[in-house]
Parts: structure tokens; C-alpha cells; sequence
């Protein structure tokens, strides 16, 4: 959805003209906007990092430049560049990271969703994605060519299907009670720096109904990314932050649930690069979504067991 210039110390994001069923990008004021959504978004968490919204103008001889001239021709994102070895996944992977490091940026996080508004009348935007993205999920990893009947595709699909049928009241209890806010909206581990102060970025901004969410939903989400990197015991400690600042924690057969449906996401999302063409990266993308298709049945072992 973007290009993405990396600098010494600066990094500018460049909107692709595209549109697609959850975003449009495709005329220069719709870039301007979503630019200027992305620098205020991102502020909440990384306040640091994301500067300004920079015109691109176009020079007579057609060239283009920062020097301002009569033709503005897009829009970008000015951010300060981070060091990619401070990035969260980065540190997994390097097995550098401590639990009093995550409870730092767990907490951080917690106050976040602390002090966001509740989303009680655009609460229901929370279920009908959850509805929504669940009916792709099943579609999709049902396909022949992905072949994955042996890994028990059928009975996670209806497990996470009926189970948000069944524990729909309790989300919307949730959000009546105040406890579903306007979050980050795609929490992961490449998009957590670890350095003083931490800064978390990348925050969906083309799509608000995205971002709606339960704080315990988007905390779990990062702790499923951290789990597939191999730092399962993350999630415990980002979710006690979340109990001692929010409470009133889901039913842990919601959070199972929940976490099943975002791993149920994740492998989706994999799988839909081996259908481009070219196929980048062809023999990252099954690997990954069989380890996701992992998390979602030890999830599920712990319902249905």
C-alpha cells in the first residue's frame, strides 16, 4: 500500500494510489488525508518518531522536489528512522529481551488504552469485523490449492465460527460496559521499538472500525506474534499489565477464542502471497501460516478440552 524511502536518520512513506474493499488511496487528497490520519494516529504511541506530512511538489523541468512550487503532486509521511536491531521481533529473535522489558512496554500500552474513550455506540463495529473477517478466513483457507485438510482446517474454522456466535454476548457486554476503545489495529512485534522511550508505530490508519477493539483482543494479538517468533511467555505478562490497569479481564475461553480467530487471520494473510504472481518469497509463506494454524489448535485444545 506504500513505498517506503529508508535515510540515514529520516524515513518518508510515500501512499500507493490504489483502492481496495477496505481502503482508497487512489486521489491525491485521499493520500493528503490518510498521511495526515497516520501522523496524528501514530503520535499517541510514537510521539518521537512520526514528524510531519510533507508536500511533494513537482519542479518545472517535471522533476520532483521538496522546493515548494505551484504543483503539489502527493503527499508523505516524515518519520525519524529506528534502529532495526531495537525493533521487538528483531530482539526475539535475537534472544535479547527480558521480561522487564516487556513489562515496560506493556504498561506503556495499558495506560494507552486507560485513557482512550470508550466506543460504546461504534462498538458493534468490533463484532462485524470479527463476523466479517472470520467469513474470509473460512473462504479462503478452505481453498484445494492450499491442501490443508490434514491440519484439521475444518474443525478450527467451526470452532472459531460458532464460537463467536456463542460468546457474542459477552463481547457485547463488553462494550456496553465501556471496555472497547479505539486501539492501535495491527499490534505486532515489528512494530514495537524498544528504545527510551518505547515507541510503537504503524498503527492502522485507513480503516477506523479496524481499530476498534478490546484492549485484552490486541494485547493478545501481540502475544500470538511473540509466541510464533518463540517467546510464548510473553502473553502472560502483557496481559497482567492489562489486569492491573484496565481489570475486568474477558472469560479466558473468550481470549482463547479471540486469539485462535487472529491466528486463523494471520495464516489467511500468508497464504493469499503464494497466489500473486510473481510469488515473492515462495517458501516463507506455508511454513509461517502452518505455525499460526499451530497456535489456533492449542487454543482450541484448551475449549474444547
Amino acid at each position: 500500500m506504500s513505498w517506503v524511502f529508508i535515510a540515514d536518520r529520516r524515513v518518508l512513506k510515500l501512499k500507493k494510489p490504489v483502492k481496495r474493499a477496505y481502503l482508497d488511496f487512489s486521489t491525491i487528497a485521499a493520500r493528503e488525508f490518510y498521511c495526515n490520519e497516520e501522523l496524528r494516529l501514530n503520535r499517541r504511541l510514537a510521539g518521537d518518531t512520526y514528524l510531519a506530512v510533507r508536500p511533494l511538489y513537482s519542479s518545472e523541468e517535471g522533476d520532483l522536489t521538496f522546493e515548494p512550487t505551484e504543483r503539489v503532486v502527493d503527499w508523505l509521511v516524515e518519520m525519524r528512522r529506528l534502529p532495526s536491531d531495537e525493533m521487538l521481533d528483531a530482539r526475539i529473535e535475537a534472544k535479547r529481551i527480558t521480561p522487564d522489558e516487556i513489562a515496560g512496554i506493556a504498561c506503556r500500552l495499558a495506560r494507552f488504552y486507560h485513557n482512550r474513550t470508550p466506543e460504546i455506540a461504534d462498538g458493534p463495529a468490533y463484532i462485524r469485523h470479527l463476523l466479517e473477517e472470520q467469513e474470509i478466513n473460512r473462504e479462503m483457507l478452505l481453498r484445494q490449492e492450499f491442501d490443508l485438510a490434514a491440519v484439521g482446517i475444518d474443525a478450527l474454522i467451526a470452532w472459531v465460527g460458532s464460537g463467536l456466535c456463542d460468546m457474542r454476548v459477552l463481547i457485547e457486554a463488553r462494550i456496553a460496559q465501556g471496555r472497547i476503545v479505539e486501539g492501535h489495529g495491527d499490534l505486532r512485534p515489528e512494530h514495537v521499538c524498544l528504545i527510551n522511550p518505547p515507541q510503537v508505530i504503524d498503527c492502522l490508519e485507513f480503516n477506523r472500525d479496524m481499530r476498534i477493539i478490546d484492549p485484552y483482543d490486541e494485547m493478545n494479538y501481540l502475544g500470538l506474534e511473540c509466541e510464533v517468533l518463540g517467546a510464548g511467555w510473553i502473553t502472560p505478562l502483557l496481559l497482567s499489565a492489562l489486569d492491573e490497569v484496565l481489570g475486568e479481564r474477558p472469560d479466558d475461553r473468550l481470549i482463547a477464542l479471540l486469539g485462535g480467530f487472529r491466528a486463523l487471520l494471520r495464516a489467511r494473510l500468508c497464504l493469499v502471497h503464494l497466489l500473486e504472481h510473481p510469488v515473492r518469497e515462495a517458501e516463507k509463506w506455508r511454513p509461517l501460516a502452518l505455525a499460526y494454524l499451530g497456535a489456533a489448535r492449542q487454543r482450541m485444545s484448551l475449549v474444547v478440552a
